[in-house]
């Protein structure tokens, strides 16, 4: 019993310690400002088979670098059909910072990524294929947040999306 107490002990400590760390991140594409992506793009509908647009795209010249916004454990790197060449990170607030449509990907799974390092360079992977190159990037909350829902649509997956703009320095 007393294992078990710490088990969760320990859980509540690193899950707690998680939602401490500051969230301001840095814009993901360098040398990019606000002017180059819509300000109004995060949760506009109708977006193609996805239905909403759950992030910001970040256009630049294909090949720019992209960096980490956060500092974070690399959890994936790959490819899958919609967002092509992609990384994701989990970092503060246990959220996952999400980067797709990337023409190369500079680091592995389970590697650190600090804050402004290169982890790719700007594409037009997956469904972006044929368009402007771009940067599609999200956070993803692991953790909902039950008062940001909307009667938007899918506005019930509000409770885990952050428009990425918002955490900017």
């Amino acid at each position: 019993m007393r294992f078990k107490r710490n088990v969760i002990f320990a859980f509540t400590g690193i899950l707690v310690l998680g939602l401490c760390i500051p969230q301001r991140g840095v814009i993901p594409v360098q040398n990019a400002t606000l002017k180059d992506w819509n300000a109004n793009s995060f949760w506009f509908a109708p977006w193609g088979k996805s239905g909403v647009h759950k992030g910001i795209d970040i256009f630049a010249k294909r090949g720019t670098p992209v960096i980490s916004s956060t500092g974070g454990l690399v959890v994936y790197t790959g490819n899958i059909s919609m967002g092509g060449n992609v990384v994701a990170i989990i970092g503060p607030k246990w959220c996952i910072y999400y980067y797709a449509h990337l023409d190369s990907i500079y680091i592995k799974s389970f590697n650190w990524a600090t804050q402004g390092k290169v982890i790719g360079a700007v594409g037009n992977s997956g469904n972006a294929a044929g368009k402007p190159s771009h940067l599609h990037y999200s956070v993803l909350s692991l953790i909902p947040y039950p008062w940001r829902f909307s009667l938007q649509t899918q506005g019930y997956k509000k409770v885990f999306f952050m428009n990425p703009a918002d955490g900017f320095d």
